[in-house]
């Protein structure tokens, strides 16, 4: 029972390698990396400590001096790209626009490495060095803001999950060729795209006059009503539709909101 209650519960809680043996011939940085390099590639079903290994030119048996486990190694991944958030901006100054620019970071860390809510999702998010950074980060950043304790890590969740939910959607953009994604092919009549007269994958204009179309038909009076209040729907920007859902959404959670 002793040694259960001692052993360390993840990867960063033990030296990253054993103090016997030859000596080491790569770290575990490098191994996360070429993980990283082989996920973005083929996707996270892709990777394997056999995989890597050949990536690497060496035995999987090797690996396990450094990574005890696939899962170990997933959760260097994660935390990899948590590292490759910025985190040097000083804090104290308007909160709101400092915590927006955090979020865009994280949904393009998201967009780079599109496996990685994947990942999350499976597993949990495992907190390792670069993610405990990116979390005092964020409540540093939240100090002159309203709300409790439990509303700011809230508002630091909802951050995050907006941060997957328009990275995937950008994701699925690309991969329908939705002309918002700035592709100049993408949805062209003239090239016969199906995705061009689809208002379900094409253009975001055809998917606007369809709702319209079905609005106008009078069994959905509420709808109509609302699109009617809000005229022509704005040209497709994602960036400016993130930013704007997190400025109105951040300082409600943060207000007076029950603690």
């Amino acid at each position: 029972m002793a040694d259960r209650e001692t052993r360390p519960t993840t990867v960063w809680s033990r030296p990253e390698r054993g103090a016997r043996g030859p000596a080491p011939e790569r770290s575990r940085t490098q191994i996360t990396a070429a993980a990283l390099a082989l996920a973005d590639a083929e996707g996270l079903a892709a990777v394997s400590m056999r995989a890597l290994a050949q990536r690497l030119g060496t035995g999987p048996a090797s690996l396990y001096r450094y990574v005890g486990s696939r899962d170990e190694l997933l959760d260097l991944m994660a935390d990899a790209v948590a590292g490759e958030l910025d985190l040097s901006g000083a804090t104290g100054g308007d909160w709101l626009d400092d915590l927006v620019g955090l979020a865009l970071q994280s949904r393009d860390a998201h967009v780079r490495h599109p496996w990685l809510a994947d990942l999350n999702d499976r597993r949990g998010e495992v907190l390792g060095p670069h993610a405990i950074d990116y979390l005092d980060h964020a409540l540093g950043i939240l100090v002159p803001a309203p709300g409790t304790a439990g509303q700011k890590l809230e508002a630091i969740g909802l951050l995050g999950g907006l941060a997957v939910l328009f990275a995937r959607r950008e994701a699925a953009a690309t991969a329908t060729g939705d002309p918002a994604t700035g592709d100049p092919a993408a949805g062209d009549p003239a090239t016969g795209d199906p995705a061009a007269h689809d208002p379900a994958t094409g253009d975001p204009a055809a998917r606007a006059a369809h709702l319209a179309a079905v609005a106008a038909e009078g069994r959905h009076p509420h709808l109509l009503a609302a699109l009617t209040a809000a005229g022509a729907p704005p040209p497709a920007d994602r960036d400016a539709l993130f930013v704007r859902l997190l400025r109105r959404l951040l300082p409600a959670m943060l207000g007076q909101g029950e603690p």
